[in-house]
């Protein structure tokens, strides 16, 4: 289960670091992009699947504790 979680966590990583970096957050501490922009393609794909990597994560965090 040790390992499940810990393959998990790098497909986290590696979705956070492919996503564009204009995008959310960096953008207010200087990005180049807008505040607000429209994901699309390969870009909204990584965003899905990094809110379902975390829910999955945190899933078995929680499975972790309880037995």
């Amino acid at each position: 289960m040790n390992i499940l979680q810990l393959l998990v966590s790098l497909a986290i990583i590696g979705l956070i670091l492919i996503q564009e970096r204009s995008s959310g957050f960096s953008a207010l501490l200087g990005g180049d992009g807008s505040v607000y922009q429209t994901r699309r393609g390969i870009q909204k794909s990584a965003f899905y699947a990094t809110i379902v990597f975390s829910i999955v994560f945190v899933g078995l965090a929680i499975y972790q504790l309880f037995h």
